[in-house]
């Protein structure tokens, strides 16, 4: 949902990142008006201050402004993944890789609870969402699959179609370890996004994701009568 800007980047993909931050924002806030079904792109490009061109550079279709908004941002934690220094550990890698991402999350908690109401008021866009999220933990699995060396070269490759052969391959070359990582790690994230969204006077959401990890490499113990389990 967010476009952070980590230092290092530079002015051209700061500017990207806020271009498609803003279409993705327009289209969010419409939706939420006027049903998702009831908006075009010509609607999204004005209300984002860009033109319809500029909003096809960015996404195929206009149900993809709300289906594939995180790719970018999933497609960096990736790369984080793999640059990370040696030495550390799956987890711990993953975490840092995701905690960049969502250094801005509190700032945009209004978008997090509109997108979620347009998905579920838009069954096919919930649809095609949750499909595009597991083709990002898949391609998150494979990622950390080269990071602990147990890649395949097939991950290398352009993924395929859901059930076709080259994507039956590719699972079958994905061991268990990775592919729990990942899916832990993604859960880790929505679980510490909708306790954040909702008991976001008590802590921070930076404090409640790092809880959430430090949970997660403890190993889930039980919290102790010290601890109340519904902090």
């Amino acid at each position: 949902m967010t476009e952070g800007n980590p230092a290092g980047v530079g002015l051209r993909e700061r500017k990207k990142r806020a271009t498609r931050a803003a279409l993705v924002a327009a289209a969010v806030r419409l939706a939420a008006e006027h049903g998702a079904e009831n908006i075009t792109v010509d609607a999204i490009s004005e209300a984002a201050g860009v033109s319809a061109r500029t909003f096809f550079n960015y996404f195929d279709s206009r149900d993809d402004v709300f289906v594939m908004i995180g790719a970018e941002s999933s497609a960096r934690v990736r790369d984080t993944v793999l640059a990370a220094p040696s030495g550390l550990s799956p987890l711990r890698v993953l975490r840092d890789a995701m905690a960049t991402e969502l250094a801005e999350v509190e700032q945009h908690q209004e978008l997090w609870r509109l997108h979620s109401e347009v998905l579920r008021r838009s069954p096919h866009l919930l649809a095609r969402s949750l499909g595009a999220h597991m083709a990002d933990e898949l391609a998150l699995a494979e990622t950390l699959a080269e990071r602990i060396g147990a890649g395949s070269p097939l991950f290398r490759e352009e993924r395929t179609e859901p059930a076709s052969p080259d994507d039956e391959r590719r699972r079958r070359a994905l061991g268990l370890y990775p592919r729990l990582l990942a899916a832990v790690g993604v859960t880790a994230v929505r679980v510490a996004v909708e306790h954040w969204c909702v008991r976001q006077d008590d802590l921070a959401f930076v404090d409640v994701f790092r809880e959430t990890f430090e949970h997660l490499a403890a190993g889930l113990p039980a919290p102790s009568a010290a601890e109340p389990a519904d902090r």
